[in-house]
């Protein structure tokens, strides 16, 4: 069976009625702007063609790929919908972003990803920090592609030009703060320790709202990995007076507290308050609903792509930090609040 001929961007200029260097231009992403209708009449026209563009002799020829790799932890929850809007992020500004997940700190996966990477030649990388190790991200800088983080805190100035983390210690300070003020008597943070980063940065946050805003308030702090959540919360309250205070690494964790306490029969919040963190659909739909701290992914998603944009000269910034804390926002329910008129 014969090869089916190739279509040519001399066929698609015929079509579309304009120039081969108007075609090139639009579907090579040139930097001479076309009008909004000479743009669809060339697509209209390689799209009815058949048309394909070669994007690995394109990138070669321009130094340019116009594609980005984004490698996380994994692709549920937080993960997920954090790449689709640094997908839409990405094609707003021309870019296809390739999305690999590192299979749950696979370290073959992970080397298999940066092979991939290496060959298509991104022009640039957005990792999280939990996706990947220095070294292995030092062999991606080292060959020249520039790397943003996503809650990477501290990494050397060598591996990234910057990083975009979540606010997750200033809402865990704020979270003490409020519990306090709710007139809670004991403080807990139920955390996850197999997160690392993360969940050391849940841990500053608490420890530092102790510091400042309950000094005199008991605490403590446990992992919820194998966790026995009824009898932890039984011996929890029969050790402290109520309110007792919960403040979980997720609203996963926090679902996990606020499900044995139903069970048990503890009155939320006169007896047992919680605050989660992410703002899942969980947070919404749970009886009664968790309090949580809501994150902004369209601006965390936004601000990684600009600093990509500023390395390649795309976009003009000034004085911009390294390492930029996008703060979240609290969402009160009646985990922590009684809505009930008084």
């Amino acid at each position: 069976m014969s090869k089916p001929k190739q279509v040519t961007i001399v066929e698609v200029a015929a079509a579309a009625g304009v120039s081969i260097a108007t075609v090139s231009n639009v579907l090579n992403r040139g930097g001479i702007r076309s009008s909004k209708e000479t743009i669809r009449k060339v697509e209209l026209a390689a799209e009815q063609l058949g048309y394909r563009r070669n994007t690995m002799a394109a990138g070669l020829s321009r130094s340019k790929t116009y594609e980005i790799g984004l490698i996380l932890p994994g692709l549920t929850n937080y993960y997920g919908e954090l790449a689709e809007h640094l997908q839409i992020e990405a094609h707003n500004a021309g870019y296809h972003l390739s999305v690999f997940s590192s299979g749950g700190f696979d370290p073959d996966i992970e080397r298999r990803n940066l092979e991939v990477l290496l060959q298509r030649r991104v022009d640039g990388l957005i990792c999280h920090g939990l996706a990947m190790g220095f070294e292995s991200t030092r062999s991606i800088v080292n060959s020249g592609t520039p790397l943003v983080l996503i809650n990477g805190w501290n990494w050397p100035e060598d591996i990234a030009l910057g990083a975009v983390n979540l606010g997750f210690a200033e809402a865990c300070k704020q979270s003490t703060k409020l519990l306090v003020e709710r007139g809670c008597k004991a403080l807990c943070y139920v955390g996850s320790i197999g997160s690392k980063v993360i969940d050391e940065q849940r841990r500053k946050g608490f420890n530092a709202g102790i510091r400042q805003y309950a000094s005199d308030v008991i605490h403590e702090i446990v992992d919820a990995k194998d966790l026995d959540m009824e009898a932890f919360l039984s011996s929890l309250l029969q050790r402290h007076a109520m309110p007792v205070g919960m403040i979980a690494f997720d609203d996963h964790v926090a679902l996990r507290l606020l499900s044995a306490a139903n069970k048990l029969r503890i009155a939320i919040p006169s007896q047992l308050q919680i605050i989660g963190i992410n703002n899942d659909y969980i947070a919404k739909q749970s009886y009664p609903g968790i309090s949580s701290w809501d994150i902004p992914y369209s601006y965390q998603a936004q601000s990684a792509i600009n600093k990509l944009l500023h390395k390649f000269g795309n976009k003009a910034e000034s004085g911009e930090e390294r390492e930029i804390e996008v703060p979240l926002t609290f969402i009160e329910r009646e985990s922590t609040k009684s809505y009930k008129t008084e």
